[in-house]
């Protein structure tokens, strides 16, 4: 797909990242199989505690030095670090990229997400809504980054953990992750034959 993977340039954000101490969760393809490659001696406390949660994801790839981030068609970057750090980055990518600076809403750390300039939530759904042919297209969403795709859905359900602006555009808020909302809302509104 166009646009999906970074081109050449994403190598002057990682010499930039780098510079500033930055060391990302790098997503991407490679010999057919999704991975997410990070620095282990680089981790701040907040990847590990993100890192914890992910031990037995079969796409969770430490690796030893930089030179192996690179490796691969590199779609997304996850930095988690100190808003000091992070939020230069954010001004410095922003125009170029798709970025996404928010504290998460589950650890409390600051995150900065790079894309592609074309990639986020809602090309991604966009593109799945023209491919099956759907007419109504309704999603779920609990973060900021979800704003997008929210504004793009017929219909689209903030969890109760959700960010306050998200809930602001939401269709109705339902429960909270912790409380199976998607899946209670499902059961209430779609009839399986």
């Amino acid at each position: 797909l166009s646009g999906t993977y970074f081109d050449d340039s994403i190598h002057g954000v990682f010499r930039e990242l780098f510079h500033h101490h930055i060391y990302p969760i790098v997503y991407s393809y490679s010999e057919h199989t999704e991975q997410f490659r990070y620095i282990r001696k680089q981790c701040t406390p907040g990847m590990k505690k993100f890192l914890d949660t992910r031990k037995g994801d079969i796409r969770n790839t430490p690796v030893t030095d930089t030179g192996e981030l690179l490796q691969g068609n590199c779609f997304y970057l996850t930095c988690i670090d100190t808003p000091e750090k992070l939020y230069p980055m954010y001004e410095r990518f922003r125009t170029e990229y798709h970025c996404v600076y928010e504290r998460d809403l589950y650890s409390k750390e600051q995150w900065l997400e790079i894309m592609p300039k074309t990639v986020s939530k809602a090309s991604a759904a966009a593109q799945l809504k023209a491919l099956t042919g759907c007419g109504r297209m309704v999603v779920f969403g609990d973060g900021r980054n979800d704003m997008e795709l929210f504004q793009m859905a017929d219909e689209c359900y903030a969890m109760a953990n959700a960010a306050a602006e998200l809930k602001e555009i939401a269709t109705a808020v339902i429960e909270g992750n912790d409380e199976d909302g998607v899946a209670r809302w499902l059961e209430r509104n779609v009839r399986l034959s």
